[in-house]
């Protein structure tokens, strides 16, 4: 019995064959497609199963590795971060040399460039020491400023470092003339400890036009200063002396705590 299953499924695969063979190709080519459309998806299903795996092993790193790769990205990032400020330190300095360079290129008077090495520590805001000295050509009473305007003037010369004196300590008096209709003179001096951007104007006429924002240069008196150094603008005025005389407060140009690179002028 079983012999004759066999010899009835024989006979009916080769009928089919035979039926197949048979077929115009239009048909033939008909019928392959859609026996493949009935298999394609399970051969799909198994080339995912088998590239599932190995995409899982690229993907998936281990703990320690990934903790690694945090770590390097922090760095990296701090790096960053470092050398911003780096870069905008030496663009500070940059746009600062390159203004002094246009004051250099304007100004007619023979100008030494110098560095600010050190400040007096009791006394930080009245004292700076600069890279130059004897050597360089350095004598005292040098007038000393930047492209903002005055800083101070040379008070003590060593080989190598000279101290200078800045405006508004009482051994750096200037005079000092308010650019206005009437060209008032006076003399700085100290304007008081809480606020070292500010110095006071003394001895103008009681009928000197003070008014704010008028500006401030040196006279030429004095033999130190030559005329013409912004010193910087006219805050407020008042009477003092019982009206006969008048006093000013004056914003300096110059920000004497933060300045790191001066000119020193030769005569």
């Amino acid at each position: 019995m079983f012999k004759q299953q066999n010899y009835l499924a024989l006979g009916a695969v080769v009928l089919v064959a035979v039926l197949l063979l048979s077929l115009p190709q239009r048909a033939t080519s008909r019928l392959k497609v859609a026996v493949a459309s009935w298999f394609l998806p399970l051969f799909g299903l198994a080339s995912a199963g088998q590239q599932l795996p190995a995409d899982l092993a690229d993907n998936l790193l281990p703990r320690r590795e990934l903790l690694k790769e945090i770590d390097q990205l922090r760095r990296d990032k701090e790096q960053l971060r470092v050398q911003a400020l780096q870069t905008t330190a030496i663009q500070r300095e940059n746009d600062q040399l390159r203004g002094m360079l246009d004051w250099q290129r304007q100004s007619p008077w023979r100008l030494k460039l110098a560095k600010i090495v050190t400040r007096d520590p009791a006394n930080w805001w009245h004292t700076v020491q600069i890279d130059l000295g004897s050597r360089d050509g350095l004598t005292n009473n040098l007038p000393v400023l930047t492209s903002d305007g005055l800083v101070g003037r040379v008070s003590a010369v060593g080989i190598y470092t000279s101290q200078v004196v800045l405006v508004g300590d009482q051994n750096c008096r200037v005079s000092a003339l308010v650019e206005d209709a009437t060209q008032d003179m006076g003399v700085l001096s100290a304007s008081g400890p809480l606020d070292t951007s500010l110095v006071d104007l003394n001895y103008l006429s009681s009928s000197a036009n003070i008014k704010s924002g008028q500006n401030v240069v040196t006279s030429g008196l004095g033999g130190i200063f030559p005329r013409g150094i912004p010193i910087g603008k006219i805050v407020d005025a008042q009477e003092v002396e019982y009206g006969l005389a008048t006093e000013a407060r004056v914003k300096l140009n110059v920000n004497l705590g933060a300045v790191d690179v001066v000119w020193v002028m030769f005569p």
